[in-house]
This record gives structure tokens, C-alpha cells and sequence, in this order.
């Protein structure tokens, strides 16, 4: 038996074209297994918890719960539309996951791989709060970079532990953090060396995950398993919850629990081989921390870990804020694109290793070019000359075009066995080449005036060859398949990989539908236009946008002239928590002294910058009166830190 994971999507945000990097090529694996012969469990589900959650959740005014429920309707609905069919979808904050999750850290802190640990943490005087992850930002101890509590986005990419962080900040009013000292819980992540560099020396899966780590598996560290939260796993007897990434992966345990009866002879006893898809943004936590857990709680590992290359739009990097995305829903099946060619379009694009690159003109032309003009032009013209012609086919195939279907069925097997899926597509699509060439050189239209015993003997060849091409291509394009197979009466959901060679006496022929729609240039045009739109900014924002502005009242303190300029200001302004320096291009409309004790707007969360050497901490609010800055001020004196709403 095979367990088939996907990384759990993270139910903060809708699905992107990022996200079937990974959801696509394991279902794709999957049905091949099962046609087969394999059994096959393929589970995923949503990952619920962690600060990013609360963070929006807070923005929104909603809970997280009421955020968790409306994406992961939304995934599942994706998932649907896309034929990506798990036997079971769950979510962690699920009752059965909160329950498998305490009782897996419970084994840690019995066997001894968790313990307790005072640490300096930031903490908001302002919120009254220790800030936990993504509620702090500030600069990375290893290569400078701003940088965000447990990660070094933006620079190095090496994972913070709590505490590392150094000039902390507070993303939810901006405030200054300071350190405060608070037990928290560690697991003994060093005590798994040697066991990690001898499990990860067996561990199968692709090159790209297994290279990685095992160059960090030689830099191991205790990892910080709790954090300040009320939303998510409560850890132990402790107003503490578990960290996101211990919980997450527990979710592959606990869906399967609920999936399946027998649940433990695949996690317990070992007796399913395990296979994870991700991401390769999150091998680091696949290879190191989650079965050096899993070995400590004893519990089944992994065998394969298969981790697809990045992505990449338009020939830019990959980016949801800059514009560079392609969201499922809103650009592709809202525009009523056929889901199949997305998906053959994630296969068949390049190595599952690789970068992929989505562009709207490579996928037209691809569609067009390749799908349409191969594999849709070979199956429709034999049908529908067989339909017209024979109606029923007795069935007398080439022993060269059997050799050719089980060669192709040979090369997908290999394929699969590498995790090289483009392989597999290239596969069937030089089967429907061959088909092609083979039909054409031997004219049956021709053929059929003269002959037509020898006619019907080449048709039931290409019959012989379309059947091969929707059993082959049916776990890449399953909507799309099992509509055209309709026409020689065949239920691909019952079929195995052997019965493309398998040559039956006769076959009755239905009017077949044409396969695969032409994607149009006018479409193509308006999702660029699209995306055009998106990378120059929206001519609208909406109200979640404007609430991740913090704009408040504050108060001048001082002010001053910077030297070797003469239209800039440094400030100190109270802003209700704290006194910040800003610089500002009003020294033409202001005199210094006339600013003190003057009501100001300002912009605190912009990113501190160095304007002539002098750093500023926010943006004073003013309008541009021909040239003249003008500040924008409350009509009454108010106290300083007043949000503006």
C-alpha cells in the first residue's frame, strides 16, 4: 500500500498558480498507481492555524476560525473543478487533529526530547503582548535583511528562531519591541544527527529536497516548539500553543485516522510506503524536523520525499504582492478555460525538478499547437472516419503498433519511478505522433474504395492506438478523456495501464465529440490585459487593503533643517506609544518652529528609510498645492496615536 501526501495549503489566501506545482503532479502520480494496480490513499487538507492567520483574520475583523472556513471551502472547490481527487481532505483545527497532535507531543515530552527554556522574546508595551512570528519584524542576525519573526524572507532564507531577531518592531502598531524574558518549550532536534544523516541517505524522492538537506542536517539546532497564541494546538498544561510546524504535518496522521480503519498499520507498524509532495520552499521542515519527530514519537517514516522546482509568471519571479501570480479561480476557470489544459500545462511544461515558467501565450500555444494539433487531431479524425465508415470494428491490430503502445506504456512506468512527469506526457503525445503518420501514410479514405477489409484493418489499428492514448492520458486530462472515450464505450475509471495492449474482438463506435476546444487569441489578449492591469496597480483598492494602513494622529516635538538640503525636515512626532523620526519634504512651506506642538497625519508602518543619511521612521500625510506641500491636520487638537479609520 502507498500513502500520497500533499503539503497541507496554507487557509490563509486563495489558490495560485504556485500552489498545483505541487497538487497537480501527486494526482496525476496517483491515478497512474491505480491504474496500476497500486492501493493508494491520497489525503491532504487544509493547514489552519499559525500567526499569518490571526494577523488577517485581526485586519479583517473577523475570527480565525470565520478566515479558516471561507479558503478552505474555497480550496476544496479548486481542488474539485481540477479534478485533484483526495480520499480525504481535512483541517487542523479539527477536534481529531487537536486530539493526535497532544497526544504525539505528549510521547516527545515522555521519551525526553522536549524541554523547558527561558528565553528573551520581543514584546509590544503598546499591545501588551510577547510577539510571536509574523507579528514582529525586524532585522536578520545572519545577513542584515529586514526580515520577519521566524523567517528571513527577504534576505538569507534561513529559518529565526524566536528571539534571534534583532531591532524588533511590532507589525500591529509599529511600536518599538523590547525584550522580556518567558519559559518555552524545545525540541532536542541535535539528539537526531546521526540519525538524519543515515535516514536521509536512504530516503528516496527527488535530488533537489534530498541535496538540501543534506547540507543542513550538518548545522542542526534545538527547536522552539511553542509560541504566544490563542489560536491553534494547546500545548500541554501550558497557556502556550504548538508551533504551526509541528502541528501542520500532524495533520498527514491525523487525516489518514480518518481516512482509513486501519490507520496504524500505516503509521505504527510501517506498512505502507509514504510518499510527500511539496513545495520546495518547505523541505527543510519535511527532511529535518518532521522525521527527527517522527522517529522520536515512533511513529512510520517516510520513504519519498518529492519536491516540485518554483514557479515563475511571465518570466518573473513568482509574486503575489508585485503582480507576478495567476490566480485559479479569478483568471482561469472564471475566464472558462478547460481545467485539463492547466493541468497538462503543469506536466508537460518540464521536469517536475525544474522552475516552471506560466506564461498566457506559451499556454495558448501549447494548446493549440500541441495538444489540439496533435493529440486532438489524431483521436478525432480516426473516430469520427470509423464512425462514419464502420460503426462496429472488428478488431485487427499491427503487431508494429502494439510494440509502440507498450513501449509507451514502459516509458511512463520509468517515468514514474523517477518522478518525471513530463516524461510520461511526452510519452503519449509521440504515441499520438506516431498515430498521425501511421493513418495518414496509410489513406484508409483511399484504402476503403479499393479495399475495405484492409481499410478496416488500418482503422482498427488507430482504434487500437486511441484507446492506448485515453488510458495513457487520462490521469493528466481526466475530464477530457473520459468524455471522448465515450465513443468507442470505454470506462476509463475501471481501466488499468495493461489494457491499452489488450486488443479486444470487436469495438462499437459512437459519434464522437471533438476533443479539445481552441484557445482563442481575443481571450489570451483580456488575461493579459489582466495581468497587465494587476502589475500597474488596481484603480481600486478595497477596505482590507486600507486597514493594513496605519495611519494615526501625531504630535510635533521638535524640528529642524538637515543640513546640505533645502526642502527637507527632520521631526520627532509623538505618536501615542512613541516618539518617531521622520523626515519631510516640507521645509519650503514650513518654518521649523512654527511646527512645534502642531497636529500632524502620519503613515507609521512604511518601511524605515535613509533619506540624506537621516533615517526615517514614517511618512507625514500632505497634499501637493502646485508645488507647495500642504499637511493634512485634524480640524480640533486630538491626542496623539488616534487611528484614522
Amino acid at each position: 500500500m502507498k500513502l500520497v501526501t500533499c503539503g497541507l495549503p496554507y487557509a490563509n489566501g486563495k489558490a495560485h498558480i504556485g500552489h498545483l506545482r505541487t497538487y497537480i503532479p501527486a494526482d496525476v502520480y496517483v491515478r497512474y498507481l491505480r491504474m496500476l494496480g497500486e492501493d493508494v490513499l491520497f489525503i491532504c487538507g487544509s493547514d489552519c492555524h499559525g500567526t499569518p492567520i490571526v494577523v488577517n483574520a485581526e485586519k479583517m475583523g473577523i475570527s480565525p476560525r470565520e478566515l479558516v472556513d471561507m479558503y478552505h471551502e474555497h480550496f476544496k472547490k479548486v481542488f474539485k473543478e481540477l479534478g485533484i481527487e483526495f480520499d480525504f481532505y481535512g483541517r487542523t483545527d479539527s477536534e481529531y487533529h487537536h486530539r493526535r497532535t497532544q497526544e504525539f507531543v505528549k510521547k516527545l515530552i515522555e521519551k525526553g526530547y522536549i524541554y523547558a527554556k527561558d528565553i528573551e522574546l520581543a514584546y509590544c508595551e503598546n499591545c501588551k503582548r510577547f510577539l510571536p512570528d509574523r507579528y514582529v519584524e525586524g532585522i536578520c542576525p545572519y545577513c542584515g535583511a529586514v526580515a520577519r519573526g521566524d523567517e528571513c524572507d527577504q534576505g538569507c532564507g534561513r529559518h529565526l528562531e524566536p528571539g534571534e531577531i534583532k531591532d524588533p518592531r511590532c507589525k500591529i502598531c509599529g511600536s518599538k519591541a523590547v525584550f522580556k524574558k518567558q519559559r518555552h518549550y524545545f525540541f532536542k532536534l541535535t539528539e537526531f544527527k546521526d540519525f538524519l544523516e543515515d535516514y536521509l541517505s536512504k530516503l528516496n524522492g527527488t535530488e533537489n529536497a534530498l541535496n538540501y538537506a543534506r547540507q543542513w542536517v550538518k548545522d542542526l539546532k534545538d527547536w522552539c516548539i511553542t509560541r504566544n497564541l490563542e489560536w491553534g494546538v494547546k500545548f500541554p498544561g501550558e497557556d502556550l500553543v504548538v508551533y504551526v510546524w509541528v502541528d501542520a504535518p500532524i495533520g498527514y496522521i491525523s487525516f489518514t485516522e480518518q481516512a482509513y480503519d486501519k490507520w496504524d498499520d500505516i503509521w505504527i507498524k510501517g506498512k505502507a510506503e509514504i510518499i510527500h509532495f511539496i513545495g520546495l520552499d518547505i523541505v527543510y521542515h519535511h527532511c529535518i524536523f518532521w522525521p527527527a519527530m517522527l522517529k522520536g514519537a515512533g511513529y512510520a517514516l517516510p520513504k519519498a520525499v518529492v519536491a516540485s522546482g518554483m514557479v515563475k509568471v511571465e518570466g518573473k519571479t513568482f509574486s503575489k504582492s508585485r503582480g507576478y501570480v495567476v490566480w485559479v479561480e479569478d483568471d482561469y476557470l472564471k475566464a472558462g478555460l478547460n481545467p485539463d489544459y492547466l493541468r497538462y500545462y503543469v506536466i508537460s511544461y518540464t521536469s517536475h525538478q525544474k522552475d516552471l515558467n506560466f506564461s498566457w501565450e506559451v499556454f495558448r500555444d501549447k494548446v493549440n499547437n500541441e495538444l489540439i494539433a496533435t493529440l486532438g487531431n489524431f483521436l478525432y479524425r480516426v473516430l469520427l472516419f470509423a464512425w462514419k465508415n464502420f460503426g462496429k470494428i472488428k478488431m485487427n491490430v499491427d503487431g508494429e503498433v502494439l510494440r509502440k503502445i507498450e513501449e509507451t506504456k514502459e516509458k511512463i512506468v520509468k517515468a514514474l519511478e523517477t518522478w518525471e512527469f513530463k516524461v510520461a506526457s511526452d510519452a503519449f503525445m509521440e504515441l499520438a505522433s506516431f498515430g498521425n503518420v501511421y493513418f495518414q501514410n496509410a489513406k484508409p479514405w483511399d484504402l476503403i474504395k479499393e479495399n475495405k477489409d484492409e481499410a478496416m484493418k488500418v482503422v482498427s489499428s488507430c482504434i487500437q492506438i486511441a484507446k492506448a492514448l485515453m488510458i495513457f492520458a487520462y490521469p493528466v486530462m481526466p475530464k477530457s478523456m473520459k468524455r471522448i472515450a465515450k465513443s468507442i464505450g470505454l470506462d476509463l475509471d475501471k481501466c488499468k495501464l495493461d489494457d491499452a495492449c489488450k486488443v479486444d474482438e470487436f469495438v462499437e463506435l459512437n459519434k464522437p465529440e471533438i476533443p479539445f476546444e481552441k484557445v482563442d487569441d481575443k481571450k489570451i489578449e483580456e488575461l493579459q490585459k489582466v495581468m497587465e492591469k494587476r502589475l500597474k496597480g488596481d484603480e481600486y483598492i478595497d477596505i482590507d487593503y486600507f486597514k493594513k494602513l496605519d495611519i494615526r494622529v501625531g504630535k510635533v516635538l521638535e524640528a529642524e533643517k538637515i543640513k546640505g538640503s533645502k526642502k527637507l525636515l527632520k521631526l520627532k512626532v509623538d505618536i501615542g506609544n512613541e516618539v518617531r523620526q521622520i523626515v519631510a519634504g516640507i521645509a519650503k512651506s514650513y518654518d521649523p518652529k512654527d511646527l512645534i506642538g502642531r497636529n500632524v497625519v502620519v503613515l507609521a508602518n512604511v518601511k524605515p528609510a535613509k533619506i540624506m543619511g537621516v533615517e526615517s521612521q514614517g511618512m507625514l500625510l500632505a497634499v501637493d498645492n502646485n508645488g507647495e506641500a500642504i499637511l493634512i491636520q485634524p480640524d480640533r487638537d486630538v491626542k496623539p496615536g488616534l487611528r484614522v479609520r
